[in-house]
């Protein structure tokens, strides 16, 4: 049988895997051109903005900036000033990449809606002055304009009322068993502290008071990150709003009674001041922390006190000084300053303070102090100092101080609102308040308007009515109503005219 014939190694190779190399490579080069050519020509989808952190959000005055991420690298220069807000809003950009922060110079006002538009701005790679942004809208609000105050007529005396000037509403939160001394919101306002005695006929005073939580009712729906300027530690957001007027206990009185309290910035800390039913000789502030029992805070008991900015520590009078203190218990002072005998305020970002010194010829010194340590006298009076507050800016201070008047070998002091404005050292009043001496005042957040009570104490308390109110000296109080002084954010110094609320109370605080 004959052997078939062997094919030789020089024939040819089949041509499949060269064919197809061929055909990618040609379609690589006409993708490429393609893009070269969209590119070149500027036919694509326009930019766009990809996220607005506050749309649809309700702020406030600790929401500083907000952010707009966009899909592509943006020419900064035709971003700018193509930003419209309404109503105008005064801030300042900053770019990191895609994502451009506008940062407030004033806090928004409360109770207004905002719209934020953009149109025109171009990203940085399109070589065509046509090829513009898609144009962007976006809405946001802030909290309503609002305050709380202690009623002190009809079935509102003695009871905390929240009153909404926004919506022109008002609620009362407390029963009528308890009768309100103090109070304290908490950072977002959906809960107040307060301190309440029960109501009998038989005076009960300050020393018989208990600590209590009621909720307001507030609808929040803030942006997703809030962080104290003070702090590190982001706020923790309310998840859903409770019902107004919903009271919880927070520190009874069966073996310590409850003096001053305070609450921090956080609202995860409550220092109180206590003192021993059994043993008077034990008293000092205790920690209160949520979930967990109260605790003294171990050390030299102290005098008036406040809890700093940053929610960590205390600033407490102590002997001859004041003594920064940690939140701990048993826990050594972090600085002691000898030249003060009280702290009145902090700034919101923790970086000024206000401190009164006793002077050696009975005069009380008002002074600036830094976190840096440096001080600075800006009022002395033979007066007293009552209390202070710094303005949204740190550039103002507003203050409730008093005249030393003498009549006939008599002496009584006379309040006054003043303004001291930091830079320049000068102080102007702005409120005369004759012949009255408990007189409390709250700047609003957005640092627009001053709420300010004015009371008048009863000459003689009827023994046949259920306990009166009564004012910090504990003088009972036959009435008192509420002012609203308006602040003009362009001359915060200058005097306005107040005007009267209908509203008979005392202790105004304003919705943070």
């Amino acid at each position: 049988m004959p052997t078939p014939p062997r094919q030789s190694s020089n024939s040819p190779q089949p041509s499949f895997p060269l064919a197809i190399d061929r055909v990618a490579i040609a379609l690589i080069l006409a993708l490429s051109l393609a893009i070269a050519g969209l590119l070149w020509t500027g036919q694509r989808v326009s930019a766009h903005v990809r996220a607005f952190s506050w749309q649809d959000k309700q702020i406030g005055a600790e929401d500083t900036a907000f952010i707009l991420n966009f899909s592509r690298p943006m020419d900064y220069a035709s971003v700018e000033p193509n930003l419209k807000i309404d109503p105008p809003l005064p801030g300042k950009v900053s770019w990191a990449g895609r994502r451009m922060a506008y940062t407030l110079t004033m806090p928004a006002p409360y109770g207004t809606e905002f719209e934020v538009r953009l149109e025109g701005a171009r990203d940085r790679f399109s070589r065509s002055q046509q090829s513009t942004i898609r144009p962007f809208r976006g809405q946001f609000r802030t909290r309503d304009r609002a305050f709380a105050y202690i009623g002190v007529e009809g079935e509102q005396e003695g009871r905390l009322v929240l009153y909404n000037l926004t919506r022109q509403e008002k609620i009362l939160l407390t029963p009528k068993d308890l009768v309100v001394m103090e109070f304290k919101f908490y950072p977002f306002g959906d809960r107040i502290l307060f301190a309440a005695t029960q109501r009998t006929a038989e005076p009960q005073g300050l020393l018989e008071q208990k600590l209590y939580t009621v909720t307001t009712g507030i609808e929040l729906n803030p942006p997703d990150q809030i962080l104290p300027q003070a702090s590190e530690k982001p706020l923790d957001i309310p998840t859903k709003p409770e019902p107004a007027g919903k009271i919880e206990l927070v520190l009874d009185n069966t073996d310590y009674q409850n003096l001053k309290f305070d609450l921090s910035a956080d609202g995860n800390n409550i220092v109180v001041q206590r003192v021993s039913r059994r043993d008077p000789a034990d008293f000092g502030p205790w920690l209160l922390q949520a979930g967990e029992p109260p605790k003294p805070l171990k050390g030299e008991p102290g005098g008036d006190f406040l809890i700093t900015p940053d929610s960590n520590s205390l600033a407490i009078a102590q002997g001859q000084g004041l003594a920064i203190v940690p939140l701990e218990p048993g826990a050594k002072p972090l600085d002691f300053l000898p030249k003060f005998g009280t702290v009145l305020s902090f700034s919101r970002d923790g970086s000024l303070a206000t401190m009164i010194k006793f002077n050696p010829d009975r005069t009380r010194s008002l002074f600036l102090v830094t976190s840096q340590g440096t001080y600075k006298e800006l009022f002395q009076t033979t007066g007293s100092i009552l209390s202070s507050q710094f303005d949204p800016t740190n550039q103002i201070l507003y203050c409730l101080l008093t005249d030393l008047k003498t009549d006939d070998d008599l002496y009584r002091e006379e309040p006054y609102l003043a303004a001291i404005d930091l830079k320049t050292g000068n102080l102007s009043r702005l409120v005369l308040l004759p012949d009255q001496r408990d007189v409390q005042f709250s700047l609003a957040p957005d640092g627009l308007a001053i709420l300010f009570d004015q009371t008048t104490r009863a000459v003689q308390a009827d023994a046949t009515t259920k306990e009166p109110l009564r004012d910090s000296s504990g003088k009972a109080i036959a009435n008192s109503r509420l002012w609203l002084l308006p602040v003009n954010p362009n001359e915060p110094t200058t005097p306005t005219q107040p005007e009267p609320l209908p509203l008979p109370g005392l202790r105004p605080r304003w919705l943070p």
